[in-house]
C-alpha cells in the first residue's frame, strides 16, 4: 500500500528523499509566506526572544549580534538556537514552547525587561504570561506572514504540518469547495508541535504529534506511523 503525503512546506531534497524511500508519493508546497519587514531597531536591548528562525533572519538584516555586546538571547525551537549559534549568538534558555519559556522568564528573569522579535502572526501565550506579571516586554514586528491558500480536491493519508498559520491556510483553501468533508476522514494530520495540533483538532483532524519540534521529527513520526498502521492492515486482511 502507497501512502500519499501532503507536506505544506517545501522540504529539502534529502528530506523530501527520505518520505520517498519510505514508500510515500509527496506533494508539497508553502502554505504560508513570509515577507520580511523594515523594522527600526531599538537603541537599547539587552534580552531579546526569538520563537523562529525568520525572526532572526530578519533581525540580522538589521545588524549583526558581533555588533552588539551585552545581549542576551532566549529562544523558542531547536532550528532557531542552531541558527543564532551559526551566526555567532549564545543561546541563554531554548525551549520547544513558547509556554515553556515564558514559565522560565517568570521564575528566573522576573525583574528583567525583553525584547520580542516576532511576526505579525504570533501566539499571545508569552506576551500575556509575561504581563501577567508586569515583566516588561516590548515587541517589535519583524516579518509578515500571509496564507498561501491552494485547493488539492483529492484524499490524503497523512498532511504535514509546521505551523498554526499552516493549518489554518490548507483549511481555508480546503473549503473552498463546499460538501468536501469525507476527504478528511481518513486523514491523519502529523503535527510538529501541541499549538500546530490544537488548529489541527479545531478543524476535526486527527492529529499526531512529533517528538521534538523539528522538520525531521514530523517525518519520522510520519513513516513510523503510517507504516505500523499499514503493517496492521495488512495483518487484518489476511
Amino acid at each position: 500500500m502507497q501512502n500519499s503525503l501532503l507536506v505544506t512546506k517545501t522540504l529539502t531534497a534529502s528530506q523530501e528523499k527520505t518520505l520517498q524511500e519510505a514508500g510515500f508519493l509527496v506533494v508539497s508546497y508553502n502554505a504560508i509566506q513570509i515577507e520580511y519587514l523594515d523594522f527600526e531597531l531599538p537603541s537599547s536591548l539587552k534580552n531579546i526572544i526569538f520563537t523562529s528562525q525568520n525572526a532572526v533572519k530578519s533581525f540580522l538584516k538589521k545588524t549583526s549580534f558581533q555588533e552588539l555586546d551585552t545581549i542576551t538571547c532566549f529562544c523558542v525551537g531547536e532550528k532557531t538556537k542552531a541558527f543564532l549559534e551559526e551566526n555567532g549568538q549564545k543561546v541563554v534558555k531554548m525551549t520547544h514552547y513558547a509556554s515553556e519559556l515564558a514559565d522560565c522568564i517568570v521564575k528566573k528573569h522576573k525583574n528583567e525587561t525583553f525584547h520580542f522579535f516576532c511576526g505579525n502572526i504570533r501566539s499571545d501565550v508569552l506576551p500575556s504570561e509575561l504581563k501577567n506579571v508586569k515583566i516588561p516586554l516590548f515587541e517589535v514586528k519583524t516579518y509578515k506572514t500571509t496564507l498561501n491558500n491552494k485547493h488539492f480536491d483529492q484524499k490524503w493519508d497523512g498532511i504535514l504540518f509546521f505551523s498554526p498559520s499552516g493549518v489554518r491556510s490548507f483549511m481555508e483553501g480546503f473549503q473552498k469547495e463546499k460538501n468536501e468533508a469525507p476527504l478528511l476522514e481518513t486523514t491523519t494530520a502529523f503535527c510538529i508541535g501541541t499549538t500546530t495540533a490544537s488548529e489541527a483538532k479545531k478543524n476535526n483532524l486527527k492529529s499526531v504529534i512529533a517528538a521534538t519540534t523539528t522538520i525531521e521529527s514530523v517525518i519520522e513520526k510520519t513513516i513510523d506511523t503510517l507504516t505500523e498502521r499499514n503493517k496492521s492492515h495488512l495483518k487484518s486482511t489476511n
